[in-house]
C-alpha cells in the first residue's frame, strides 16, 4: 500500500451480505487441480537492513518473486530527450533496483517491478505523482525504457491501488454498488488505457513480459467490482494484460465456502466473486496476482484491527493452502517483513528482527 491511513473503519463494516449462493458454487467449480504454472510466494521488503542483505530471510521464506515500486516521477523528473532509450541522461535509474535484481538472480528469485506514479512534465504540472499522466504514452514508453534497462525483468505490474484514495487522480469517489457516472467512470478509462498502451509497449520489447493491471484492494473509492467494470478503452474494448492484480486485505478468516463481504469488498474469502466479475467484464480465466496482503498481530494506524498471533499465522497457512490448490492464483504476496510500529504491526518479524508465528506460517505454507 502506497499511502498511510487507517482502513480499518472501511474493512470492519457489517451488514448481511448476500450472493452466499454464487460465492460457494464458484469456490466448488474453481477449486479444481490444474498444472498451468506453479503457484509462487511473493514479498516486498528491503534489499538490506541495517546493513544486512535480506534475501537469506527471503529464501528463508520460500519466496520466488521480489516485488519492488519503480517510481517514474523519480525515475524521470525532467522530460527525457529520447525517452524510450533507457541511457537518455534525464533517467535516474535507482541503485536499490539493481541491488535486488542482482541479488535475486544469486537466489533463484524473479523481480516484479511496479510502475508508479507520474511527473509533472506528464501528469499536467501537478508536483503530486498520484496524478495520472495525460498521455497514456507517455507512460509506455517509460515503462519500454524500463524493461529495457531491466531485460532480466518479466514481471511488470501498472499503477498499484489506483482506487485508494491518494493513489490514482483524478477519481471520483461512488457509494458501493451504484452505477457510475460520467465523472466516477473517467478514473477507470484513464487507467485502461494506461494499462492497455503499458501491455503493447513491454509485449514490444520482450513477449516474455507479463504485464500485471487492474491492481484492486480490498474496497476503495470504487469498490473492485466498480472498477472491473469499468475498465474499459475508448472503443469499448477492454485493456490487454496477463493477470489481474488484487490486495485482499481481510479481517475475516480466509474460507472460500464463508459468507461474501458487504459492499463488493473483496476479502480474501470473496476471491472467488472476483473470479467471476473478471471472467464477465475482463478475460475469462484471467490468472490473478495477489500482490500485498498482511494481518496485523497488534493494534496499528494502518489496518484498525488486528488478531491474536496464532490466530494469524493459521489465516496464513489457510490462504497459502488455497492458493495453492486453486490454479487462478498465480502468487500471494506479503507486504510487510518486520513490524513499524506505530505504523504497522503486520510484519512477519516484529521490529526488533523476532520471527512472529506469522514467520513460520509463511515459510511452511
Amino acid at each position: 500500500m502506497r499511502t498511510s491511513g487507517n482502513i480499518g473503519a472501511v474493512l470492519s463494516r457489517s451488514v448481511s451480505g448476500g450472493r452466499v449462493a454464487l460465492a460457494v458454487a464458484l469456490a466448488v467449480a474453481l477449486l479444481m487441480p490444474s498444472s498451468a504454472h506453479a503457484f509462487s510466494k511473493a514479498i516486498w521488503g528491503p534489499v538490506y537492513r541495517n546493513g544486512a542483505d535480506q534475501f537469506p530471510l527471503y529464501r528463508q521464506l520460500g519466496v520466488s518473486i521480489y516485488e519492488a515500486d519503480l517510481s517514474w516521477n523519480l525515475v524521470a523528473p525532467s522530460r527525457p530527450r529520447n525517452p524510450a532509450n533507457p541511457g537518455d541522461p534525464a533517467y535516474r535509474w535507482p541503485a536499490a533496483i539493481q541491488q535486488a535484481i542482482t541479488q535475486a538472480r544469486r537466489f533463484h528469485m524473479r523481480v516484479l517491478l511496479q510502475i508508479i506514479g507520474a511527473p509533472s512534465w506528464a501528469n499536467g504540472g501537478h508536483a503530486d505523482w498520484s496524478w495520472a499522466p495525460r498521455n497514456p504514452s507517455d507512460f509506455a514508453t517509460f515503462a519500454a525504457a524500463a524493461a529495457r534497462r531491466y531485460p532480466s525483468v518479466h514481471l511488470w505490474m501498472v499503477w498499484g491501488e489506483p482506487t485508494r484514495q491518494g493513489n490514482f487522480q483524478p477519481i471520483t469517489k461512488a457509494l458501493p454498488g451504484a452505477n457510475l457516472d460520467r465523472a466516477q467512470r473517467a478514473a477507470p478509462h484513464r487507467y485502461a488505457r494506461i494499462l492497455d498502451a503499458s501491455y503493447g509497449a513491454l509485449k514490444h520489447v520482450s513477449r516474455r513480459n507479463l504485464v500485471i493491471g487492474g491492481c484492486t484492494y480490498t474496497t476503495g473509492l470504487l469498490d473492485p467490482l466498480q472498477w472491473i467494470q469499468n475498465l474499459r478503452l475508448p472503443n469499448g474494448r477492454r485493456p490487454r494484460m496477463d493477470m489481474y492484480a488484487h490486495n485482499p486485505f481481510s479481517y475475516k478468516a480466509p474460507s472460500f465456502s464463508a459468507g461474501v463481504s458487504p459492499f463488493d469488498e473483496v476479502q480474501f474469502s470473496d476471491l472467488p466473486e472476483l473470479a467471476h466479475w473478471i471472467d464477465r467484464y475482463l478475460r475469462p480465466g484471467l490468472p490473478l496476482f495477489l500482490s500485498e496482503w498482511a494481518i496485523p498481530t497488534a493494534p496499528d494506524q494502518e489496518f484498525g484491527f488486528w488478531v491474536d498471533p496464532s490466530v494469524a499465522a493459521q489465516w496464513i497457512t489457510d490462504a497459502l493452502q488455497l492458493s495453492r490448490q486453486w490454479h487462478r492464483i498465480y502468487a500471494l504476496g506479503w507486504i510487510h517483513v518486520y513490524d513499524d510500529p506505530p505504523l504497522s504491526s503486520g510484519g512477519l518479524l516484529s521490529a526488533q528482527g523476532v520471527p512472529k508465528p506469522s514467520f513460520q506460517a509463511f515459510a511452511h505454507g
